[in-house]
Formats: structure tokens, sequence, C-alpha cells
């Protein structure tokens, strides 16, 4: 015994519906795929900008400890400073303890200025790669469903 044949519809254009339901069910598998990468790209690119902002954070607070440890050395020189105005003391060691704090004070610049550079470049830590991809997506997405028949091919 022999399957009929399917029914001729009366649109030559027209599909079997098992083949619409598949290429349904494929387009949205692909979609979905689609969409756990672009939260995936999103993810790592927060993760990245983030990193970015802890490092730069870190070295802000190494620059506040060099700043702090200046003051120190520069509020010590100054009480030896006082000393050696006192009648009676001969020695001018205090110049030590005023290189420090200058020491200390231009370390505490740089790893600020370093510390500014990181954060500017992690600040805000938005995905802009993921959010650009998701416009093109959108855009494809609305030009082919605009043009049916640029979309199918013809």
């Amino acid at each position: 015994m022999s399957v009929p044949p399917p029914p001729a519809s009366a649109d030559p254009g027209e599909e079997p519906p098992h083949n619409i339901a598949t290429a349904i069910t494929e387009v949205s598998e692909r979609a979905q795929v689609l969409v756990r990468e672009e939260i995936e790209l999103a993810k790592a690119e927060v993760t990245e900008k983030a990193t970015k902002l802890i490092k730069g954070a870190v070295v802000g607070v190494a620059a506040g400890v060099f700043v702090v440890m200046a003051l120190v050395f520069a509020l010590v020189g100054c009480a030896w400073l006082l000393y050696y105005y006192l009648p009676g003391s001969e020695f001018t060691y205090f110049w030590g303890f005023f290189a420090m704090a200058a020491i200390l004070l231009l370390l505490g610049a740089l790893a600020g200025l370093l510390a500014a550079k990181a954060v500017k470049r992690g600040s805000p830590p938005v995905p802009n790669m993921a959010i650009a991809e998701a416009k093109k997506i959108r855009e494809t997405v609305a030009s082919g469903s605009d043009n049916p028949a640029k979309a199918s091919g013809s």
C-alpha cells in the first residue's frame, strides 16, 4: 500500500505546515543562542571594566598612603626644624625628613595619576560592545521584516 501524496495547495509558494513549524523552531533556537551569547559578551565586558575600576581604586589607596606618609615625614621634619632653631642644637639632619616627604609626595602624585587613568578607562561599567551588537541585530531583523521579498531572496 502506498502513501498518497500530500494534497496540492492552491498557492504554489506556500510550504507544508511541518516545514514552517521546523523553521519557526529553528529560528527560536537560534534567537535563544544569540541572546545567550550577547549576555555572555555583556558579562565579560562588565567584568573587564569592573576589574579596571578595582585596580584604579587600589592604586588610588596606595597614592593616599604615600601622601599620608609624606605628611608624617613633613611633620617630623618640622619638629626637628623647631628643635634646630632652639638654642643649644648643632645638627641639621631634619633635611632628610623633608627630602623623604618630597619623594613620597611625588610617588603619591604619580600613583594618583595612574589611578585616575585606570578609573577613567573602566568607568562607567557599561557593556558597549554588547549593546552595539544588539543594535545591529535589531536593525537586521527590522530590515528583514520590513521587506519580506528581500528576506526570502526574491
